[in-house]
């Protein structure tokens, strides 16, 4: 009795590791394959520098740019960021003829754009650096090469 017991077990405990097994690299495939989808397919978005478990607040790794766009710690921004060091509307990110701006709304702690704080509107070039509170992005535009 107790060797079909032990035995009924172990097959049981086996197939909850291949079953954990395949929840992990179904994890990774559907990871990987939102990052080769997210940067093969729109041209201008902001890519998170730091890590994202470095953070104390939930941050995505991408987030695309089209028309206008808010970022701030409020609930009525399309990028909302929950860092205390984020103002509830910090800035404001402007498409134009194809070229896009970034404007600092009056925020406390300002807005860096390759390590200088902008006072006034500034055009983003592909490759630039704007960091707000403990977050940084990085601007890609890949219609400007």
């Amino acid at each position: 009795m107790y060797n079909i017991f032990s035995l009924i077990f172990k097959y049981i405990f086996i197939i909850i590791i291949y079953m954990f097994i395949l929840s992990i690299i179904r994890l990774i495939y559907l990871d990987i394959k939102g990052i080769d989808t997210y940067s093969k397919d729109n041209g201008v978005y902001l890519k998170l520098v730091n890590r994202k478990d470095s953070l104390p607040f939930k941050v995505k790794e991408y987030y695309p740019l089209v028309g206008q766009i808010t970022l701030g710690r409020g609930n009525d921004n399309q990028i909302i960021l929950k860092d205390p060091y984020i103002s509830k509307k910090h800035l404001k990110i402007v498409e134009d003829e194809g070229k896009f701006y970034l404007e600092d709304l009056n925020s406390s702690n300002g807005t860096y754009v390759n390590g200088e704080r902008i006072m006034d509107v500034v055009e983003l070039k592909n490759g630039d650096r704007i960091r707000v509170g403990q977050v940084e992005f990085l601007y890609v535009n890949r219609e400007q090469g």
